[in-house]
């Protein structure tokens, strides 16, 4: 099974999807068609291409594209019921999950292209979207200046939104400018969420809503990168520097810039619009207004290999990890005509068919703080939120359970070595004793 980890860019202007391989450089992809915005361009269960389309900010209309990976025109379109800006999709790829620019959020079903929910999450339009903790947490950034944190179990939960004061589990409204970009850790329960915002400001705040942190930047701040080890956070600046900051190690100012700014990587010349980190958190991919695509180094804050967007700015970087015994193709190698290809879903709905909406009712039993779900009561519930015909909640349910049982094992794993090590020092201290007798 041939594994590489690939880079995707795309560009506001219409200037296409570009595919590299990050190991060489070579280029892989070329698609057409393409003019997305911020955060506009994902990649569904690593099947196909998705990309917001907003070729007029100030049009009241959008759309929103699928591609073949092997297939240079978009395949399938649809149209919203408003422009789309930024799209998140979950790990499976069974949902996709808009965000529009009057303030409302979107949840379509992949497979069916069903508009699941809709509802008005913040005043302005949403400028970006974030995954947390196990999927089951979704996190938003507006225009308004505000960051939401979403509960899917309650947005899927009619009863429970019926008698909820407001959908959102956590609101925070520190930014006084546009939000532009979110990135979350993945530390289970004590996961952080970096915010930037056009205030100069980047913010870390715990998933209570408590902030943690406050970084003030000499520019804008446009595009944030948490490093995996989750010590510092890369933020690309209007200023063409990427900056790189202490993410919650007490830390003073670098001489340079201000507090918690520990240093910087070269000027790209102009904004940096976009970050990604490869799968091995080693690299660091950065797309800027000057159409170049820059790999560095982390270690050693050296550029690895800059590549060239076809044309204008690059507002849309990921490096994601490609599996599969059919691997991307080269654009050396010609392209194949998908005879064979399993067809695309079909286009994502305009409005809900109220008609076909079942009501979604699940209570999920109590349980102690700091204990887990076990396997039985993933397959229990998951049963029931099948029987109610709820194939979004049963999907998210069940993943959300899945992660807990996870570290509901890898907690035991850790009490029983501790056990271990404190039997082996008794015996040891035993042993040392006896031998002091003798």
């Amino acid at each position: 099974m041939d594994e590489t980890d690939v880079i995707l860019a795309s560009s506001p202007v219409d200037a296409g999807i570009s595919c590299w391989k990050l190991s060489t450089g070579e280029e892989l992809l070329r698609h057409r068609g393409c003019a997305s915005p911020p955060h506009g361009l994902i990649c569904v269960g690593q099947r196909f291409l998705v990309s917001s389309q907003l070729r007029d900010p100030s049009s009241t209309s959008g759309s929103i594209l699928y591609w073949f990976w092997n297939k240079p025109q978009p395949e399938v379109k649809s149209f919203p019921a408003e422009p789309i800006k930024p799209i998140v999709s979950n790990t499976d790829g069974t949902y996709i999950i808009g965000g529009g620019s009057l303030g409302n959020m979107y949840i379509w079903e992949v497979a069916t292209g069903k508009l699941l929910r809709k509802w008005h999450a913040h005043y302005r339009g949403v400028t970006c979207l974030a995954w947390l903790e196990g999927q089951s947490l979704l996190v938003s950034g507006s225009e308004d200046g505000n960051i939401r944190v979403w509960s899917l179990f309650l947005i899927f939960d009619d009863e429970r939104r019926e008698e909820a004061q407001r959908l959102h589990e956590h609101s925070f409204s520190e930014h006084s400018l546009p939000v532009t970009d979110i990135a979350c850790s993945t530390v289970g329960h004590n996961a952080v969420i970096v915010s930037a915002s056009e205030d100069r400001t980047c913010k870390v705040w715990n998933i209570s809503g408590k902030l943690l942190r406050s970084v003030l930047f000499p520019t804008v701040i446009d595009a944030v990168a948490l490093h995996p080890g989750e010590e510092v956070f890369y933020a690309g600046g209007r200023d063409g520097k990427i900056y790189i900051a202490a993410l919650s190690a007490e830390s003073g100012s670098s001489g340079s810039y201000g507090m918690h700014i520990i240093g910087s990587l070269p000027d790209h010349g102009k904004a940096v619009r976009c970050l990604s980190f490869d799968s091995k958190g080693a690299l660091l991919v950065s797309g800027s207004e000057d159409g170049i695509i820059r790999v560095w180094d982390t270690r050693t804050c050296n550029i690895v290999r800059t590549l060239k967007h076809s044309k204008g700015p690059v507002n849309n970087i990921f490096v994601m990890r490609h599996f599969g015994s059919n691997p991307v193709p080269s654009l050396n190698r010609k392209l194949s005509t998908g005879r064979h290809a399993s067809p695309l879903p079909p286009p994502l709905e305009k409005y809900a068919n109220e008609g076909s909406v079942s009501k979604t009712v699940v209570s999920l039993p109590a349980v102690p703080s700091g204990t887990f779900y076990s396997d039985r009561v993933i397959a229990k519930y998951g049963v029931e939120l099948q029987r109610q015909s709820s194939s979004a909640a049963a999907g998210i349910e069940l993943e959300r359970m899945k992660q807990d049982y996870k570290r509901s094992i890898q907690m035991a794993q850790q009490w029983k070595k501790m056990y271990e090590n404190l039997h082996q020092i008794c015996v040891d201290d035993i042993l040392a004793e006896d031998h002091a007798r003798d």
